[in-house]
């Protein structure tokens, strides 16, 4: 074979050889680039799953904390309409409290109402043997109407006429002022058996008590109304 021949032979392998090494090398880029692209979307979904996650990681909080300040503040408003309720509820027991102050002023009213308030006590204790207290500035009215009070009481309940005695202790003063927070009385009486363990509390401030308390819930359904 001819130097031409060989030297031709050789250009072929070499061209071959140079073929099959692009093909390669070009197999070789394009497995690299799909592998690139391939872990550049995985790492672009990680990322996005990430960022969603910590989205919704903060859209919670977001929305946890305007429960939270909806909760605090709808308490709030709760506690300021209930604390206005009972302004308004201890401002109406003030009035009634001023109100009865002057019960007392009217003499001849006011010495039937101790007359009945007597009969009344008298009644629900049903005792032979009773004391009587009152404001010491009343003794004197108590003491005018105790004996038609009894036989009032005795007709009544169909008893003998009961022995009361007058306590030489005395209830509270009425107050001194119409805002003033000293323990006063209004008027009234309070009876008790001989033994003490039956009272029978009947001052105008009980009795306001008494009535205040069953008469609150109507008060408050008004309020609400």
């Amino acid at each position: 074979m001819e130097d031409a021949d060989v030297s031709k032979q050789i250009q072929q392998m070499v061209r071959f050889i140079r073929q099959e090494a692009e093909e390669k090398a070009n197999e070789i880029s394009v497995s690299a680039e799909e592998e690139f692209n391939i872990e550049k979307l995985q790492l672009v979904e990680a990322e996005k799953k990430k960022i969603r996650q910590e989205y919704e990681r903060k859209s919670k909080q977001v929305e946890i904390r305007k429960k939270i300040e909806y909760s605090m503040q709808l308490n709030a408003s709760r506690i300021k309409f209930l604390q206005a309720q009972d302004d308004v509820v201890n401002s109406m027991k003030e009035s009634a409290n001023k109100e009865i102050l002057s019960v007392s002023q009217d003499k001849s009213a006011y010495k039937k109402l101790l007359k009945d308030l007597i009969v009344q006590s008298l009644l629900r204790l049903q005792e032979p043997t009773v004391l009587l207290r009152c404001r010491e500035a009343d003794r004197k009215l108590v003491e005018s109407v105790l004996d038609e009070a009894k036989r009032e009481y005795a007709d009544k309940a169909k008893v003998h006429t009961p022995k009361v005695t007058v306590d030489k202790v005395f209830l509270p003063p009425p107050p001194s002022t119409a805002d003033s927070h000293e323990t006063s009385c209004s008027g009234g009486v309070v009876l008790a058996s001989q033994d003490g363990k039956i009272v029978c509390e009947n001052t105008l401030d009980a009795r306001l008590d008494v009535i205040f308390k069953q008469k609150l819930p109507e008060i408050r359904k008004r309020l609400l109304g």
